[in-house]
């Protein structure tokens, strides 16, 4: 299993970016993804994630209505839209997968991207 993430950048507050994840060696449909951040001097937090069977998702409290995140298996990919950025939104952000069937938000993850840099900043 791999996954490369990519789309991180510097943004002005209330700006946009799109973050993708593309990965390999796995069924999309087998496994739940996610997409996870940390800020500097912070402890590392899940962001958004799909589940594998039903595909619903979840989003941490400090991002819902801002960022959606969605897959697209033909082109082995799932990606986190995020909108209306703050400064509070500055990490490293993952993507993630693990071969699970539970609910995406409360399962542990083996399968790790090696991150993108979102800063937000004016």
């Amino acid at each position: 299993v791999q996954l490369q993430a990519s789309g991180g950048g510097l943004v002005q507050p209330g700006g946009s970016l799109r973050l993708s994840c593309v990965y390999s060696g796995f069924n999309l449909d087998d496994y739940a993804v996610g997409w996870f951040r940390q800020a500097p001097g912070k402890e590392r937090e899940r962001v958004s994630c799909i589940n594998s069977l039903d595909r619903s998702t979840y989003y941490h409290d400090s991002v819902k209505g801002r960022f959606t995140i969605s897959r697209d298996k033909a082109k082995k990919s799932f990606y986190l839209q995020m909108n209306n950025l703050n400064a509070e939104d500055t990490a490293r952000y993952y993507c993630a997968a693990t071969l699970d069937y539970r609910s995406c938000n409360t399962v542990n993850y083996n399968h790790w991207g090696q991150g993108t840099l979102v800063t937000v900043s004016s």
